[in-house]
């Protein structure tokens, strides 16, 4: 008998067909995208056979610049894809979570950990830099939420170093989709044993979320994260 998928019953797509959805969105978003796309490649396999036909070795240069065309074809593909995502989800509630769970180096996010009946949210990201709270909403209400829960874990954390930042629009700002990079050039100031110890502190204290009071606003949806870059 065979098994059934461990996702409620649903396959997940193959690699040939997530590219080609991916495509699809893509195109939608910018139909630039996929020319570039194709000339990046293109681009690339001339520059290699014009090189063999100078040291007259074709037969090593064409083989060579079609992986390497593929190859760039593929990365220009997944960061323009990435950028397609970034600019769908941003601006929804959740959206830095969003970008936070797909974070590669090793971090552990705990979504709204505070919050208000406006959507307004703080999550937090521990990893080797040390405590990133993360908040989404108007500058002009987040900031006494990530006040409040600095103030909150400031003890659990003891004397580990604790970032805000905020995502959004407004002056100060950081838009989604440089989050990731922001995060990126933060300096390591722990090592994989102090944040393996830090997040079980972290993770002892009480949640502080508390549901919204009334109704919540129509057509709020938390966004689903942006997919890895395809290599």
């Amino acid at each position: 008998m065979s098994k059934k998928p461990a996702d409620g019953g649903q396959e997940r797509p193959g690699r040939l067909k997530q590219i080609r959805m991916v495509a699809q969105v893509l195109h939608q978003a910018n139909p630039k995208a996929l020319p570039i796309v194709f000339a990046s490649a293109i681009g690339t396999l001339a520059v290699l056979v014009v090189i063999g036909l100078i040291f007259g070795q074709l037969w090593f240069f064409i083989p060579l610049g079609i992986l390497a065309g593929f190859a760039v074809g593929m990365i220009v593909f997944g960061q323009l894809a990435q950028r397609a995502q970034y600019k769908v989800i941003a601006g929804q509630p959740g959206a830095a979570a969003a970008i936070l769970n797909n974070m590669r180096g090793g971090w552990t996010v705990t979504e709204a950990v505070s919050g208000n009946r406006n959507l307004d949210m703080v999550h937090r990201a521990v990893g080797r830099p040390g405590v990133v709270l993360v908040s989404e909403g108007p500058r002009n209400r987040v900031g006494h939420l990530l006040g409040a829960e600095k103030k909150r874990i400031s003890r659990a954390a003891q004397q580990v170093p604790i970032y805000d930042v905020q995502v959004g629009d407004d002056e100060g700002q950081i838009p989604v989709d440089k989050l990731q990079r922001h995060l990126m050039k933060l300096p390591r100031n722990l090592t994989k044993g102090q944040v393996a110890e830090l997040n079980d502190r972290l993770q002892a204290l009480p949640r502080n979320m508390q549901m919204p009071k009334g109704p919540i606003p129509k057509g709020a949806k938390m966004p689903k994260g942006p997919k890895p870059r395809m290599r």
